[in-house]
């Protein structure tokens, strides 16, 4: 088991200064890409601040939580695209023209290989800009050092992650059947949504129900929520619980369905 894990590891540092290289090699590419990013979340920052500059509260959230909750799902999400996004991206091009077929010859898990095959280094400065934005709201909070949030928050941040990856890896397996995924990934991009804003905004008959779903029946709003909660908020082990198990679960089944999906393939020679 060690011995696997330490050959992933090793294949994935290959992986990542393989296209870390590569990516250098455009660096004007590379620095257009860090640009956009840096100026996204200054519109958000900015947006935000005209916001509290007219009210103390957002959905219960105060100026310095809100930010924290910002912070974190800018991170997140930084990490999610960092790691598997553009590779999901790929994957209906790889079931178009075949060349799913070399990957799969290939002596190492399916799944691996096409979720870690590139990283895109253009998004990865998200992480440290969303792990800055933390730091300073937590500042302004006047937050004092608790091991259990810290903990709990590290806890739910891998959980959340594994709950967003889940999601779109099984979204991507969808490419088998239906070749094109420009629509999924219009999905997939409705759920970031979703998780950019508090989970307390959902209020009312309709919006209640709409949170429950979105909470219980696919948790994407547990991916962003309960990190920034635990940290700066409320400490809730049910919320906690239900998190890491959703994450649990959802990997459980996306890398099933995955598998499913690879068992229908077939190649675009045959």
């Amino acid at each position: 088991m060690l011995a696997s894990l330490s050959k992933y590891l090793r294949m994935f540092g290959h992986l990542a200064r393989y296209t870390l290289t590569r990516e250098l090699s455009m660096r004007g590419n590379f620095l257009v890409k860090v640009s956009v990013e840096v100026i996204w979340l200054g519109i958000m920052v900015a947006f935000y601040r005209t916001v509290f500059a007219r009210t103390s509260y957002v959905a219960s959230w105060s100026e310095s939580e809100y930010f924290f909750f910002v912070g974190c799902y800018f991170a997140l999400n930084g990490l999610i695209e960092t790691l598997f996004l553009e590779n999901c991206n790929e994957f209906a091009e790889l079931v178009r023209t075949g060349d799913l077929d070399f990957l799969l010859l290939r002596p190492i898990d399916e799944q691996f290989l096409i979720s870690f095959r590139r990283v895109d280094w253009g998004t990865f400065p998200n992480i440290l800009m969303g792990a800055v934005l933390m730091g300073i709201a937590l500042v302004q909070k006047g937050w004092t050092f608790d091991p259990a949030r810290v903990a709990a928050f590290f806890v739910t941040f891998a959980a959340g992650t594994v709950i967003a990856y889940s999601c779109m890896l099984v979204l991507t397996s969808l490419s088998v059947w239906l070749v094109r995924n420009q629509s999924l990934m219009e999905m997939w991009w409705l759920f970031t949504s979703l998780a950019r804003y508090p989970r307390e905004i959902y209020k009312g008959p309709w919006a209640a129900a709409l949170g429950d779903v979105f909470t219980f029946l696919i948790p994407i709003l547990l991916v962003s929520n309960v990190p920034a909660n635990v940290m700066v908020r409320v400490l809730d082990p049910a919320m906690v619980a239900l998190t890491v198990v959703s994450s649990i679960l959802l990997l459980w089944f996306s890398r099933a369905f995955f598998q499913h999906a690879l068992r229908s393939y077939r190649s675009a020679s045959s």
